[in-house]
């Protein structure tokens, strides 16, 4: 039987791959629910349709801001869904820094109004609350976190996504509902904002530009992260829809680990142009900011997923992609 699905922050980066990649792989009407700010815009989910015309009448999109509670008639326009995806929140940390109150309305406040909504549907299957790796703060070498490790986060973005997090379990515990709760290290793909590290580098290897990398105090040392697909993050959220435990979380993590310094190194070749690159203290200096983040994936290989290619080839396919669509580069 088809299926309904909410899909908060469906204009998003991560949020319209998820859409693609339902339309691609079921029959389900999807509902988007956005703001349509500064991190999603109605372009992507246009390019989206574009690609795949036959299925536009399967989408809807709902314009609402979180902060303010579902009120009756956006609750119509939503609908009776079996699955909410929440994936609509505030993600960058220097804006995180300069106004934290703006963080706390957008991922502890908004979630709860999708909460609150969420708990007067009897249709409601499974609601899954997007978080990060952050929420654990930084991984000394060698530690990766497991999903019920404690949390210790360096940044305001960090802590509302950690508080948000809360609120999902006591909304399960309280009220009986189907939540799980992922969490994702840094994710890359096509139509990212040319501001992320991704298409940065491709940009500035395109233009001969000077890349900074932050590293440790000394500069020896590049961030290190694991870096996941948005095509993983998006088989690994239909794999959980099936799988997944109630009130259970569960770590998305890439193939393997690469410092910054690596992943740019393997952009500048796959463009076929010389990477011009500083080392830079970054991390001591400015507060928020992790050297590393690391993930514990055991859980999800013991479940039957892994990330489908390894990130080599994901890299070239992104700026294969990326080359052929300059837009996206901000060029």
């Amino acid at each position: 039987m088809s299926k309904q699905v909410l899909l908060t922050g469906g204009a998003g980066f991560i949020g319209h791959h998820i859409l693609e990649h339902l339309l691609r792989v079921t029959d389900w009407s999807i509902t988007v629910l956005d703001r349509l700010d500064t991190s999603g815009t109605q372009g992507r989910i246009a390019e989206v349709l574009k690609e795949h015309p036959q299925e536009e009448q399967r989408v809807r999109l709902v314009w609402h801001d979180l902060k303010a509670p579902v009120n009756s008639l956006v609750a119509a326009e939503l609908g009776q869904p079996q699955y909410i995806l929440h994936l609509a929140a505030g993600s960058h940390v220097d804006r995180s820094i300069s106004n934290p109150m703006e963080f706390v309305m957008d991922n502890v406040v908004g979630t709860c109004n999708l909460l609150d909504y969420a708990r007067t549907l009897s249709t409601l299957e499974r609601f899954l609350y997007f978080s990060t790796d952050e929420v654990f703060g930084p991984a000394p070498e060698g530690v990766r976190y497991m999903e019920w490790a404690r949390y210790h986060s360096g940044n305001p973005y960090a802590a509302s996504k950690a508080g948000a997090e809360e609120l999902c379990l006591a909304f399960q515990n309280t009220y009986k509902m189907p939540i799980f709760i992922t969490h994702t290290m840094n994710v890359i793909g096509i139509r990212q904002h040319p501001e992320k590290f991704v298409p940065l580098v491709i940009r500035k290897v395109l233009l001969g530009e000077e890349i900074p990398i932050h590293a440790n105090k000394e500069c020896t040392q590049a961030g290190k992260r694991h870096y996941i697909s948005t095509s993983d993050v998006a088989e690994a959220v239909m794999f959980l829809l099936k799988h997944a435990e109630v009130g259970d979380k569960y770590n998305l993590v890439g193939e393997r680990e690469l410092d910054n310094l690596q992943l740019a190194q393997t952009i500048a070749g796959c463009v076929g142009k010389p990477l011009f690159f500083k080392m830079i203290d970054f991390h001591s200096s400015r507060p928020g900011h992790d050297l590393r983040y690391a993930l514990n994936g055991d859980k999800m290989a013991i479940m039957g997923w892994k990330p489908a290619k390894a990130i080599d080839e994901r890299l070239a396919e992104i700026v294969e992609w990326s080359l052929a669509h300059p837009f996206w580069l901000g060029l």
